[in-house]
């Protein structure tokens, strides 16, 4: 598996039948607990984040693990994002998206939520098909 480590106990991806379903997948590396584009004080408070870095990560993230389950980014059919600041990031995540979703439009539904469990701005539950 090439995409970070999930947070808790539970998959990255579960096949049923010919769909994929993903767990919600964030911005993280593999191996490190640092998020692309957080900047965070000494007592682990967010000081900044780039919500671009984010979101191309959080990308490249779900295209690893699609492809490690047999699917592809083209195999897509539903995407749930959520955002911990509608108003700041949505421009910009909206802009990002257009950029990697132009050949494939999955169904889509972009939710605020008040926190994500890591000091993230942005995650991505999935749909896919095999």
């Amino acid at each position: 598996m090439k995409a970070p480590e999930p947070v808790g106990l539970y998959p990255h991806a579960r096949r049923v039948g010919n769909l994929l379903f993903l767990s919600g997948v964030g911005p993280r590396k593999r191996g490190s607990k640092d998020i692309p584009g957080v900047k965070m004080d000494a007592t682990g408070n967010i000081l900044s984040y780039d919500i671009e870095a984010q979101c191309r990560s959080v990308f490249e993230n779900v295209r690893l693990i699609l492809e490690d389950a047999g699917s592809s980014w083209d195999k897509l059919v539903d995407v749930t994002v959520f955002l911990t600041d509608m108003q700041r990031d949505f421009a910009t995540y909206n802009r990002i998206y257009a950029d990697y979703f132009k050949d494939n439009q999955p169904c889509r539904t972009t939710v605020q939520v008040t926190a994500l469990p890591t000091a993230i701005a942005i995650e991505l539950k999935c749909i896919a098909t095999i």
